[in-house]
């Protein structure tokens, strides 16, 4: 049976890739040595907190339409798979670089760029009426913090 998925999921998604991400930036901030590297690292993981809340906000206020199941799914298999997938595929829970900052970052940075890769991929799987353009909400976002991320690395 094929997966539909419709934005409803899509930002499901995007709330545990957040939650991930923070998670991620939090346990390098332990890991990592100097203060302002420290920081850095927290705020990035305010970012991904208030991020988290932006997408439970947009997912508040899709249509009816946009969150519609379009498959019969009694056992919630579509919320698993995208949780599963969530988990292992972008900031999956894997083992921190160590505590060098610009191996952090690197990491962070390929993480960022698999989410958007996934989420450009997922468009492809969601009909308009369903929701689709609201992924380019999500895509600037992760956009943005590439940005953030390189130009912490450029300073290297």
């Amino acid at each position: 049976m094929p997966n539909d998925f419709n934005a409803d999921d899509i930002f499901e998604m995007a709330v545990k890739i957040e939650q991930n991400g923070a998670l991620f930036y939090r346990e390098a901030a332990q890991k990592v040595t100097g203060e302002n590297n420290k920081q850095f690292l927290l705020e990035l993981a305010i970012m991904e907190d208030d991020h988290e809340q932006t997408f439970k906000t947009m997912k508040k206020e899709l249509a009816a339409d946009e969150s519609f199941a379009t498959t019969f799914d009694p056992d919630g298999q579509n919320a698993l798979y995208l949780q599963a997938f969530a988990d292992t595929r972008v900031f999956f829970k894997k083992e921190q670089p160590g505590s060098d900052l610009q191996e952090i970052l690197s990491c962070a940075i390929q993480s960022e760029k698999d989410s958007i890769a996934f989420y450009l991929g997922m468009k492809e799987l969601i009909p308009q009426k369903l929701g689709k353009s609201k992924l380019d909400h999500i895509i600037k976002e992760e956009m943005s913090h590439i940005r953030l991320l390189a130009n912490k690395l450029a300073e290297f």
